[in-house]
Parts: structure tokens; sequence; C-alpha cells
């Protein structure tokens, strides 16, 4: 109302309308209130642990005085709890500054982890500046018979020792439960074991309220070692939870055993030669005793033999034993100790038990003949009947087993197979006929075998004279000698006497052909001479030249054979290896055949033929012959006459000089035969027969036909014997020297084509 001050005063009415702004000047109010059955007290709810998650525990109510924006309220949980809020109703019809929640949990509740939660709501307004408040609620978690009871071990192990006395206690068991009050009130029992089939039988006990286990009787390790059982804790709550363990008691050693040996006696086989230190056995011992009362010290024993203790050892953790030397089954078969094994126990225990060592037999020893000596013999009767004993061979063989069963043969120095051997016993008997090429010494090589693997042998030599007595026992000595001297491949049987006698004759033959065939020589030499100075007789009558026969003519000496056109010489006479001699005949007169045997001729033993050996000189190479010896030939382009006296001639294929004989004159002419009379002995070289010839040549056809006589080719010699009745045999054929002319191997002519021609007799 608005008045002037005249009068009247005049006043005036206007309405004013005052809008009063809110200022946020009130802080939000909390109200914690009770809900369902869940009491609340002072500010402090009552839960238990087993409510489901998102349970209502409380309703909260925030309120601000504020308006508008300062009134409008939000409401929170401080702090890591497991609970929050939740907005009651979600009307819109409820005024900002006045709201209500519900207080839940969030997570399971668990009174063994924790008991109380104290909850913080803190409401904050919307204003600037903001104002807020809190409120609080203890929320007290109840106890509830969730949990069993627990062991603090599932596996209980327990040591207890051995011999005890009964009702000791063995261990205590102790079982816990998170609950409180009748729901952690526990008692023990026992009950087997869910691994063990074996009932305790009243073995152990325990107290149901201390859990106490009680042994009831006397353990024995030994028999047995271990227990095991379980022990199980109930609590009291409702419902009625429980809980178990497993007791092992282990029962713990005392040395209440001795070592005790798997035998009482240990045999071993080893063989011989066996290196040093080598394992030859083992022995077992065992402790029923455990740790250190089952820690047993091997020693060796002195046993029967002296130094057994050093000569064996024994390894302490294997039992195995070794040997320091090596074995000689020889020298010592067996070997006898003893092995001592003592425990580490308190008091220590100590056995013995006993080892038998037998050494093996090994090949090691070759087989040793006692008879005979290799210097001795044994004097054989020829005339001993067949079977007889000439010897027995004793060897031994220090070996054993089949290691010294022997076996005996005869390997060398019975060529006639004259001996044989029994193979088990050694006896040599004669089981081939004597005859005189046995006679001397026989060296047997005999040999021994024994039966091991791999064998062993021995050679011995057995020396056998046969021959009817011991006249020079020094001789058959010295023929002993020299065999021990002769390799054992080379035979000597028979040597002294009979082969000796061969090789002796051989010998002596040699050493006669090589005189025979220097007297033959100088015979050679004067006969050449002689004929030189006196002449010679023969084949030409008429006059001739005191010259050597076997030197050519200087008219000879261009007498060469004739050459066809065609350089190809002339034909030779049908026997192209004969010796052919031809004379002339005055008046036409015909020669008859000489038929007579040299044997009846008047001269025939003037000369005698001398049969050189294998050194004598090869006159032979002076005539050409079918031999493979050169010859030599007369030309045979010489004149003929109206005989011709042919005589065939071979010399032998050997160097054995065929001496010449006296001629023989028969007609006017001088046709020569010439004989040999055979010496004593004849070699066995063959020979070829020389037979001689008359040819005629008729001058008129009512006169004899022509006689030749050909060469029966090469014979073995024969003995005076067989061929005393063919008579002697021919001799070189003396060669005139006027008509005829030497041709030598290689085809020339005369003295100055070959250097043979430079001999000289």
């Amino acid at each position: 109302m608005a008045r002037d001050r005249g009068q009247p005063p005049k006043t005036d009415k206007a309405t004013v309308v005052l809008n009063i702004r809110d200022e946020n000047d009130n802080v939000p109010t909390i109200d914690i209130r009770k809900i369902g059955r869940i009491p609340l007290r002072d500010g402090v709810a009552s839960v238990a642990e087993d409510v489901l998650v998102d349970t209502p525990v409380a309703l909260v109510q925030v309120s601000d005085r504020d308006q508008g924006e300062n009134g409008v309220v939000t409401c929170t949980v401080v702090g890591d709890v497991p609970f929050q809020l939740k907005p009651a109703s979600e009307g819109e019809g409820e005024p900002q500054n006045k709201r209500k929640y519900f207080l839940h949990t969030s997570a399971p509740l668990d009174y063994e982890a924790v008991r109380d939660y104290h909850v913080v709501i803190v409401a904050v307004d919307s204003g600037s500046p903001s104002l807020s408040s809190n409120n609080s609620l203890l929320v007290r978690v109840g106890d509830t018979n969730d949990n069993p009871p627990v062991f603090g071990q599932a596996v209980l192990e327990v040591s207890f020792p051995e011999n005890n006395v009964p009702g000791e206690r063995v261990a205590t068991v102790v079982a816990t439960d998170a609950d409180s009050g009748k729901n952690a009130e526990i008692a023990y029992s026992l009950e087997p074991s869910p691994l063990s089939a074996e009932a305790l039988g009243g073995l152990f006990s325990i107290d149901p309220d201390s859990g106490d286990v009680l042994v009831q009787a006397v353990l024995d390790r030994e028999q047995r070692d271990t227990y095991e059982f379980q022990v199980t804790a109930r609590d009291k709550g409702v419902p009625v939870l429980q809980g178990s363990t497993t007791v092992v008691v282990r029962v713990a050693d005392r040395n209440d055993n001795e070592p005790r040996f798997m035998q009482d006696v240990f045999t071993f086989y080893v063989k011989e030669n066996l290196q040093p230190n080598s394992p030859v056995g083992m022995v077992t011992v065992m402790d029923a005793d455990k740790g250190r009362n089952a820690e047993l010290s091997l020693s060796i024993q002195a046993g029967e033999q002296d130094g057994a203790a050093g000569i064996f050892s024994i390894e302490n953790d294997t039992g195995t034993i070794y040997s320091t030397m090596s074995f000689d089954r020889e020298q010592q078969t067996s070997y006898t100790f003893r092995v001592k094994a003592v425990d580490g126990g308190e008091p220590p225990h100590s056995s013995t038990a006993t080892v038998s060592l037998f050494v093996m037999d090994e090949n090691d020893n070759a087989p040793t003949v006692t008879f005979p000596s290799n210097s001795s013999y044994t004097v054989l009767p020829p005339s001993s009947n067949l079977r007889t004993v000439v010897a027995t061979v004793v060897a031994t063989d220090t070996d054993a087993g089949l290691n010294a069963d022997l076996n005996y043969s005869i390997v060398g120095g019975n060529p006639f197979r004259l001996f044989e051997i029994d193979p088990a016993s050694g006896v040599v008997s004669l089981v081939g006929k004597l005859e005189p090429k046995h006679y001397g010494l026989h060296r047997l090589v005999v040999q021994v075998n024994d039966s091991g693997q791999p064998p062993q042998a021995t050679t011995a030599l057995l020396h056998v004279f046969v021959n009817e007595s011991l006249s020079n026992a020094t001789v058959v000595e010295s023929q002993v000698a020299r065999s021990l001297h002769t390799p054992l491949a080379q035979d000597i049987a028979g040597d002294p006497s009979y082969e000796l006698s061969k090789q002796r004759l051989s010998i002596v033959i040699g050493v006669v052909a090589g005189i025979m065939t220097v007297i033959l020589l100088i015979l050679v030499v004067v006969m050449a001479r002689y004929c030189r100075s006196k002449g010679k007789h023969g084949y030409e009558a008429g006059k001739k030249d005191h010259e050597d026969f076997f030197t050519p003519q200087q008219h000879d000496k261009a007498k060469k054979p004739k050459k066809d056109k065609k350089g190809k010489k002339g034909k030779q006479p049908l026997y192209s290896s004969i010796v052919t001699v031809e004379a002339s005949k005055p008046n036409g007169q015909r020669y008859d055949s000489v038929n007579e045997k040299l044997s009846d001729s008047p001269s025939m033993g003037r000369y005698r033929s001398v049969n050189g050996g294998p050194g004598s000189p090869d006159l032979a190479r002076h005539y050409k012959s079918s031999s493979p010896l050169p010859t030599v030939q007369l030309h045979p382009q010489s004149p003929t006459a109206g005989k011709k006296h042919q005589a065939v001639q071979e010399l032998p294929p050997a160097n054995t000089f065929v001496g010449a004989g006296d001629n023989i004159s028969i007609g006017s002419d001088h046709c020569s035969e010439y004989s040999c009379q055979a010496s004593g002995k004849y070699s066995k070289q063959p020979f070829r027969r020389v037979t001689f010839s008359v040819v005629s040549q008729p001058q008129d056809p009512h006169q004899g036909s022509l006689q030749s006589c050909y060469d029966s080719g090469l014979e073995e010699s024969e003995t005076p014997s067989s061929k005393s009745s063919s008579g002697p045999r021919l001799g070189a054929l003396p060669l005139p020297e006027d008509n005829y002319e030497r041709t030598t191997p290689d085809g020339s002519v005369g003295e100055a084509e070959h250097m043979e021609n430079g001999i000289q007799f």
C-alpha cells in the first residue's frame, strides 16, 4: 500500500508477489529400517551365512528438505562389502527429495571368512555446492554347520619302533572345524583304510576326544613294517558333517637280526688262465633289519688253503668275489675259504659262509710224448708177422676230461703203408708184408692230438729199423741223427739199405760211365793213329792213302750235291739216314749177298765196343742219320760200280760211342763187316738196331736180284741173357777216303766248311 502525505492522504494498494529462491542449505537424511525376517536392532542386522545372493537385509529411506535440484539425492554403499542398494520403486509420482532403497546381498556370505560387515551408506544431493550425509549398518553374519571337520594332513605318516610296549601312544591326530559352537565340536574314531583289505583286529585304538592313537600289541618290523588305517572326525552340528585322514604307521627297525647268507656253502666253477682281477663268483647275503642295521661289511677269511685271503677279494656292495691271480688247474684244482658279513647296527651282528671254488680245465697243455724219444729206434726183423706190435707210443696230457683224451695217428714217413697205429692206445702194428726194398730205417711221424677245443697236438718220431739183426748200432744211430735233421715232409723209408743202395748204385754207374768215356776217348785216339800209320783194308781195291778215314780228301771237298735247275738239291737215296758204301768191280764180277752171321766171322773179337755213359763223346754227330743227333753221311753222288755194298747203320740216340770192329773181305772186293761184343752190363737206354746188306747190281739179266736190309728202328736195350743168341751188335764202319766226303749237320762239306773238322785225333 502507498500513502501520500496529503490530506486526506490518499492511499493506493498494489499486490506484490515475492518468489523466494531455494538455497541448498539442507543436507539429505538417511533412515535405515528393518525389513522382512532380518532382525535389525540398534543398527545391527543379523544375517545367516547361508542366505542366498540378492537377499534384502534392510530398507533405506533418503530425504532432502531442499527443493528442486537441491533436493535430488543419490544414495550409494561405500566399501568392498557384499551388499548393494537397489531402488524400492520406479514410480513417477514419487517426489525427488524422498526416495527408498533396499540393502541386499550381492555375494555369498561366509561366516568362517567374515563374520561382521560394516556397511556405510552415503547420500549426496544435486545442489551446488552439493551436500551429503551418511549412515551405517552393522551386518553380522550368523553361523551355520556348513563346514566339516578338517585334518591338517590328508595322510599322516608315523614312524614307530618295533619291539614296543603294548598301550604306547603311536600318534595324535587333530581335526579342526571352521564352524562354531556345536558345529565345531568333534569326535574321533578308527576305521580300516579303504586301500587296506586287512582289518586292524584291535591292534590300534584312538581316544575320541583327544585323537591319541594307541598300539595294543608288540610290533615286529620283520613280519610287517607298515600299518595303514583311517581316522574319522565328526562334528555335532545339524546336519552332522565329518572329515577323515589316513594314518600310516611305519615300524622302525631295531638291530635284532644278524646277517644271513642265502646258502651256507657257495660253489663256483671258474676256468683256468683267467685274467687277474676277474670275477669268479657272487655271494648273496641279506639282513632282515633296515638302515644302518642292514649295512653289511664283507671280508674274506682264511680257509683251508693258506693265503686265500690274499688270493681273493670281495666287493662290499654286490658280494662279487674277484681273483687277484690267474688260476692254473694243473697246479691247484680247488680253493676253499669263508666269507664273513658284519652289519652296522648297535651292537653289530655277523655271520659267515663257506665258498668252494673249483678250477675248470682249459686245453692249455699239449700232449707230452714219454715214449719214444725222437732219438730212439726199434729193430724190426723182416720175418715179422702181420699185426706184430712194433712199439707203443705213450703220451700224457696234464689237462682233464676231453682235453686229456688223446688220439694217435701216423701223419708221415709211412709211404709203403707198412704200419698203422691204434688211435686210442697208440700201439703201432705191422700191417704190410716186409720186402727187401723195405729194409733199413723207417721214420714214422706220429701226431698225438687231444680232444679239446681248439685241439692241441704234439709230433713224435718213431724210428723203426727193419733188419735181421742190429750188427752195427753206430750206423743206425748215425742214420737216426741224420733223420732228425731231415724235413718231416721227406720220407726216408728204407734209405740206409734199399733206397740208399740204389742211390749208391746210380752214383757208381755214373762214375764207371765217366771212366769208360775217358778210356773210350783214349782208344779212339790210339786207333785213329794206328789206322793212319798202317793203312786200312776195306771197301775199295787199290791203293789208299794212309790218312784218318774221318778226314775227307781234297778231291772230295769239291764234290757237293748237284742242284737241279730250280735250285733244289738232287734226289737223295732211298735211305736218307744210312751210310752207303760203293766200290767199282772190275770185269763185271758179281758179289753175292753176305748172309753169314757176324758171329761166324773169324775176326769178330778183335775190338770190343765201349758203352759209355751220358758223358761219352758224341761221334754219332759225324754221321747223318734218322736219330735226333747229327750224323756224317757219305756223299750220295759217289760213282757207282758193278756191285754196291749197302750198310744201314743207326747210332744210339744218347752220346754212346760204338767201337769199330775188324773187316772181312768177301770175293775180289773188300767188303767189311764189323762186329762188336756186348759188354757185361747194358743200360736201359734205347738203341737202334743196325743191319748190313750187300746189294749186287747185275750185269746181265740172269744174275741174282738185289738184296737189301732195313733199319729195324729203336729198341730197348736188353740184358745179356736175353740177347746172347742174337750175336754181337755192329760197330761203326771204317769209311773209305777216296771216293766219299763227309757232310755235317748244317750242310757244309769238307774240313774247311765246319768247325768240327778242326778235331784232330
